[in-house]
């Protein structure tokens, strides 16, 4: 596959300090980790950071691989101008004080070329949008990648391709979500406080920050109750907020099983992934602790409405995706109002779901 800018990096190269820039939400930093253990695994020696921005720094703060993370806090524009620029001052002083040798931009923001750019790295590597076709993008990466396949591939994918000016593979590099052992030691308590702790569970997150993303109620209480009969507690967890919350009382309102309960808004994203993992299965909306289901290997089934399946189904080998597209007509998810309260997922049958949930739990 030709690149946009087809400069080739000796095979000698080896980085002693490398950058990584993604500036997105929390399912999309947990889909930059196969980039950083494939860099980990190119060059052992080197010092890895990421720029992020900050509400994300839960999704890699405990890789083992990442030395430091530089934060955007997307607050700094709140406290006016010359504090504004104070703080992106004091980013930039930052990065170029660690010398990076390399820097991967996997961001699409102008913030990042700019701070690609000026951060000194002999080699700075990001991808040829087709929206950023202009000098200073050129001027701000050494070598570009092209994004003319992007449409077919996964976001892991699409964000491996980047290390191709390195000669690294861009495939059979995992996902990884991780957690310390008092992220486990207090989720442990969380449940403790609600009764027993549970010798068995299933973990159901039915909530996103976008209603058309989620399934209806009624079925997700339909499902809690057809799971009664399998010994396991289930476990709703949501983001804290006040309408996730309010949508997992209703499911509860809803559902006549005594073993379902409610972790919602209690956990922080590294101790939700220590839940998961000692989960006996994961069940949930498009999300991002479906994307930390799939890293973990806990099996999962995740629900998809209309959005793009390709770039964003569950990354692994232990999971089933159950589509409402198969089931009605969806629009595409580029024509989709976010604002919408439409719950496009109406057309998963609950006995399907509830079919899956069984295959995983009779093995």
């Amino acid at each position: 596959m030709s690149m946009a800018s087809p400069q080739s990096i000796p095979a000698t190269f080896a980085p002693q300090n490398i950058l990584l820039i993604k500036l997105r939400h929390h399912g999309d930093m947990l889909l930059t980790t196969p980039v950083i253990n494939a860099l980990r695994e190119q060059y052992p020696a080197a010092s890895i950071d990421v720029l992020l921005y900050k509400e994300t720094r839960p999704m890699l703060q405990a890789h083992p691989a990442i030395r430091h993370l530089h934060v955007i806090d997307r607050n700094w524009k709140k406290e006016g101008s010359w504090q504004h620029i104070r703080h992106e001052v004091a980013l930039l002083r930052a990065i170029r004080g660690q010398h990076y040798d390399l820097v991967i931009n996997l961001a699409d923001q102008w913030r990042s070329a700019i701070l690609t750019g000026l951060s000194g790295a002999k080699i700075r590597i990001g991808f040829d949008f087709l929206k950023r076709q202009n000098a200073l993008w050129r001027h701000a990466h050494t070598h570009r990648v092209s994004t003319r396949d992007h449409s077919e591939l996964h976001t892991v994918e699409q964000n491996l391709a980047a290390l191709r000016p390195l000669n690294i593979p861009d495939s059979g590099f995992p996902a990884s979500m991780h957690y310390s052992d008092s992220d486990w030691q207090q989720t442990q308590a969380a449940l403790a406080k609600r009764q027993t702790l549970p010798k068995s569970y299933i973990v159901i997150q039915p909530t996103s920050r976008w209603v058309f993303k989620c399934w209806e109620d009624d079925r997700v209480a339909g499902l809690i109750d057809a799971l009664a009969g399998y010994g396991c507690d289930i476990i709703l967890t949501a983001a804290p907020d006040k309408k996730e919350q309010a949508m997992i009382d209703n499911i509860l309102s809803l559902s006549h099983n005594p073993q379902a309960i409610s972790l919602a808004g209690q956990l922080t994203l590294p101790q939700l992934a220590a839940l998961i993992d000692h989960a006996r299965l994961f069940i949930g909306v498009d999300s991002a602790p479906m994307h930390m289901a799939a890293a973990l290997n806990t099996p999962c089934i995740a629900l998809f409405g209309p959005t793009k399946l390709k770039q964003w189904r569950p990354w692994g080998e232990n999971n089933q995706v159950i589509w409402a597209g198969d089931y009605a007509p969806l629009p595409s998810p580029d024509s989709i109002d976010t604002k919408t309260e439409t719950r496009y997922l109406s057309a998963i049958p609950l006995d399907k779901v509830v079919n899956a949930a069984r295959k995983y739990l009779d093995e």
